[in-house]
C-alpha cells in the first residue's frame, strides 16, 4: 500500500505488521505529532488508530473491487508521551460484508497503554 503524499507519511507512520486478522503500526512522537505543550496529539493517535483499522478492513475485501472507508471511532486517552513511538495493534471484533470494527490498542516504547479506540469502517465499492 502507497502512503505517499498521505497523512500517514507526513506523520511518520510505519506498518509493522498487516494481516487479515492484525494491523501493527508505529508513529514517531515529535513536532509532527506533538500538540503545543510538547505531548503527543490525541488526534494524531486516533489518525494512527484510524489508519490502521482501515488497512486491516482493506485486507479483508476484495481491493480490485472494494475500499475501506472510516465510518466511526472514539478514543480514549489513558496516559501522555512526549518523544519515542507509539505502536498501535489493530483487532477485528466484527467482519461484516458492508462494515468492519476494529479494537485499537496503542503503547508506547515501555509497552504502557496509551490509547484505547474502537473504529468501525464501511466497505463500499471501490471508485475508479
Amino acid at each position: 500500500m502507497d502512503f505517499s503524499d498521505t497523512l500517514m507519511e507526513h506523520l511518520g507512520m510505519e506498518i509493522l505488521e498487516a494481516t487479515r486478522d492484525s494491523v501493527v503500526m508505529r508513529m514517531p512522537v515529535d513536532g509532527r505529532t506533538h500538540q503545543p505543550a510538547g505531548l503527543l496529539h490525541g488526534g494524531a493517535s486516533v489518525a494512527l488508530a484510524e489508519s490502521a483499522a482501515s488497512l486491516g478492513t482493506q485486507l479483508n475485501v476484495d481491493s480490485a473491487t472494494q475500499q475501506a472507508v472510516g465510518i466511526e471511532i472514539n478514543a480514549n486517552h489513558i496516559k501522555s508521551v512526549t518523544s519515542g513511538f507509539v505502536v498501535a495493534t489493530a483487532s477485528p471484533v466484527h467482519r461484516g460484508h458492508t462494515t468492519m470494527v476494529w479494537d485499537i490498542r496503542i503503547v508506547d516504547e515501555s509497552n504502557k497503554l496509551v490509547c484505547i479506540s474502537r473504529c468501525t469502517v464501511g466497505i463500499i465499492k471501490k471508485r475508479s
